[in-house]
């Protein structure tokens, strides 16, 4: 399984990531008062989705991929050690990542 690190010092940002061997640009944010983070999704410099947000056990962008353009691939924030139920501030990027998985063990 492979992770998305996620670095809060620097939220609000904006980094590339190859996933499934495409370039995809993801911005980060975060509502403090929510205590909700949230991804926007770029290829190509075109926006597909902004605004996602990251809830535990729920897989990105998952209402959207029949659209096409968005990473063959499931990315879910878990934290794998099943001690929490939720994303917040304090575990995202500690115990709980956004862990991606291709069903491809060689990508």
């Amino acid at each position: 399984m492979r992770y998305i690190k996620i670095e809060k010092d620097l939220i609000p940002y904006t980094f590339n990531i190859t996933l499934y061997y495409e370039v995809f640009e993801f911005r980060i944010d975060y509502n403090v008062t929510a205590d909700l983070f949230t991804v926007a999704l770029f290829k190509d410099g075109v926006e597909l989705c902004a605004g996602e947000p990251i809830i535990y056990g729920v897989p990105l962008f998952g209402d959207l991929l029949t659209r096409g353009n968005f990473p063959l691939v499931v990315i879910c924030p878990i934290d794998e050690s099943y001690e929490t139920t939720a994303v917040t501030y304090d575990n995202f990027s500690s115990t709980v990542l956004l862990c991606v998985d291709s069903g491809d063990e060689d990508e």
